[in-house]
């Protein structure tokens, strides 16, 4: 593109007076404020701008500098400045507990319940009995210790800042003994280590990566020991030549030593799995049950609740870890609260779970289930696509976030094999659709889970698909 041609192309763009002017302008200043519309169309006009001065293959051209041009990518800045950039979308990566989706699906029932409650004022800090100001984790604290067995609980923002709290509070200048193989990295590449050096907390590592002996905390106990901390590994699993010291024991040892005895369970169940015909997950009451002092897991995990980081055990640590300058820092909103409440009621039925609570539907949805909906799926997408390759088949999914790493869960799954666009391109196009779909790339196929994907579903998926391969 010569110089005087991107001159031309240049003057022709339109002013941001006259594109104020204009009635499709109008109709967005009705909606929003000036100063942001203003704003997308310069940067419109300024992108516009940046590409005819750096073009030298003749890829700007007339059609480029309209007032209508303009207009149409101001309105692609407008609706990406002011729609919510967290909002809903469609798992269909077979991956139960995404953690980059949220992890937990919250129970419709326990949304409905806090709609209306959250547009007014709640009872978060207060005694209604003596109508004064109270801990805001009593709210829930007769749960948690119900479905746990503990003397006292709290709740912080996530899992990681209860290890942080707890080891501040009891363990400030101490030594805390951990295995080595339980010294875990979670996600975002926090490590425990690193969290317990923030703790003040002096880590005193004892075994190796795969085995520990109890001899080997006993000999690690000195006078200047505050804990024995035990990290269950609930996102990876060591197996063949291996060794670990029981619960039971290391809570023996603590006792007879006069230390304490703490159980980060991670991702921290509340029922038995197995009754699920999954594998074992410790749970929380057992950890209780078997003398843990304190016991900590994650609220938006096995539970599935708001994102938090539960504390449970005796009552005299809870107080001392309730008066920490760190627990306010740490501490959980009114959401977080009504939601892991309403949440936790569901635990005292287990056996109600897989029809009230979605998390454990998906676990449990039977494979003819599946099978029938993943069919359902490659029927109307093959409407949608005749030209597209569709496959269903069996397949592997995950419960996720950590949780039974070990553990695929049998499935059905839909491949699509769209032609010559890139799958990497309908995958990119499906998560920007208004359909916002997430799903997985195999061997150049669009994958597609039948497990963490709805009936309700179906019909978006295959919609979507037209929109964004038809186009």
């Amino acid at each position: 593109m010569t110089s005087s041609i991107k001159q031309e192309l240049l003057r022709a763009l339109p002013s941001i007076t006259d594109l104020l002017a204009c009635e499709t302008v109008a109709g967005w200043l009705g909606l929003h404020p000036r100063a942001l519309v203003t704003a997308c169309l310069r940067d419109a006009v300024e992108e516009i701008r940046g590409h005819i001065l750096s073009d030298t293959g003749g890829r700007c051209g007339a059609a480029h500098v309209t007032a209508e041009y303009v207009l149409e990518l101001a309105a692609s800045k407008l609706s990406d400045r002011t729609s919510p950039h967290v909002r809903g979308a469609v798992n269909a990566t077979g991956i139960i507990l995404h953690t980059a989706l949220g992890r937990a699906v919250w129970p419709e029932s326990v949304v409905d319940s806090i709609v209306d409650e959250l547009k007014g004022y709640v009872t978060l800090a207060i005694d209604r009995e003596t109508g004064k100001r109270s801990d805001r984790d009593r709210r829930i604290e007769y749960l948690l210790t119900e479905l746990t067995g503990a003397e006292a609980a709290t709740v912080v923002n996530n899992n990681a800042a209860a290890t942080m709290l707890v080891l501040a509070a009891l363990a400030a200048e101490q030594e805390v003994i951990v295995s080595r193989g339980q010294l875990v990295e979670i996600g975002g590449s926090f490590r425990l280590p690193d969290v317990m050096l923030q703790s003040r907390a002096k880590l005193v590592e004892v075994g190796t990566t795969n085995r520990t002996h109890l001899s080997d905390y006993r000999n690690a106990i000195t006078e200047e020991t505050a804990a024995i901390l035990r990290v269950h590994p609930s996102n990876f699993r060591v197996v063949g030549f291996m060794k670990e010291v029981s619960l039971a024991e290391m809570v023996t040892l603590a006792r007879s030593r006069g230390v304490l005895m703490i159980d980060d369970l991670g991702a921290g169940a509340l029922v038995d799995f197995e009754q699920f015909s999954l594998p074992h997950e410790p749970t929380a009451r057992e950890s209780i049950d078997a003398g843990a002092d304190i016991v900590l897991f994650s609220a938006d995990k096995l539970i599935g609740g708001a994102q938090g980081g539960v504390i449970v055990g005796r009552e005299d640590l809870i107080g001392r870890i309730r008066r920490h300058p760190l627990a306010r820092a740490m501490r959980v909103d009114k959401s977080c609260l009504m939601v892991l409440e309403r949440t936790l009621q569901m635990f005292r039925d287990p056996e109600k779970l897989p029809d009230v609570h979605p998390t454990y539907r998906m676990l449990t949805t039977p494979l003819d289930t599946l099978k029938g909906r993943a069919e359902l799926l490659a029927e109307k997408l093959d409407g949608a696509l005749p030209a597209a390759q569709i496959t269903v088949c069996e397949g592997i999914g995950y419960l996720g976030s950590g949780s039974l790493p070990t553990h695929g869960l049998p499935t059905w799954l839909v491949k699509v094999s769209p032609g010559e666009i890139p799958a990497a391109e309908i995958a990119r196009c499906l998560r920007t659709d208004d359909a916002c779909i997430f799903t997985r790339i195999e061997d150049e196929r669009i994958v597609m889970d039948a497990r963490t994907i709805t009936d309700d579903q179906v019909d978006t998926i295959a919609e979507a698909f037209a929109r964004q391969v038809i186009q």
